[in-house]
């Protein structure tokens, strides 16, 4: 599968210096064109947690293509996000970290109160560093996801990266417009 994360930058100072119903509205603006993004690429959205979002591609299907999928979805998310900042009225105007990695999960739903279907593995705490190693407006893929995307996306190669609890990692950027 493929696993994306997404985070927005400066949201935590933005946060403390709204009204809940503002807040709610704001994370809700971005989050609903997240969900019709996923919806339109067949993606499946996993959760929100704060102003982290969380998907992951091939999960219910065995297509091969789902990193391709997941990257084409990132980088509307990209443009959506850019724009957004430039719309009349919008109070909300971020900057958005993405993170990329495909590799294998471990699906299901835990616990016995508000039933959650969940995805755990290596690759999710991957696709976490990856955004979290990702710099504001751009797409940060892991080596295994650029295995699988270089032949039809641009990208550029960041190095050998420090990654939190790990060792280096080689990561991109795929190339936005």
């Amino acid at each position: 599968v493929t696993v994306l994360f997404t985070d927005f930058k400066g949201f935590t100072q933005y946060a403390e210096n709204l009204l809940p119903e503002e807040l709610v509205e704001s994370v809700d603006f971005y989050f609903s064109k997240f969900d019709a993004i996923m919806e339109a690429h067949g993606l499946e959205k996993i959760k929100t947690i704060g102003d982290a979002y969380m998907c992951v591609a091939g999960i219910h299907t065995h297509h091969q293509d789902h990193a391709h999928k997941m990257v084409e979805a990132a980088l509307e998310i990209v443009d959506f996000v850019k724009e957004a900042k430039t719309q009349n009225g919008s109070q909300a105007r971020f900057d958005i970290r993405i993170g990329i990695n495909t590799g294998p999960v471990v699906a299901g739903i835990v616990g016995t109160k508000k039933f959650a279907y969940d995805i755990w593995g290596d690759a999710v705490n991957i696709a976490s560093r990856m955004e979290s190693n990702s710099e504001p407006g751009k797409i940060n893929i892991s080596e295994n996801t650029y295995s699988i995307i270089k032949d039809t996306y641009d990208c550029d190669f960041r190095g050998k990266l420090k990654v939190k609890n790990r060792s280096d990692m080689n990561m991109y950027f795929v190339k936005t417009l």
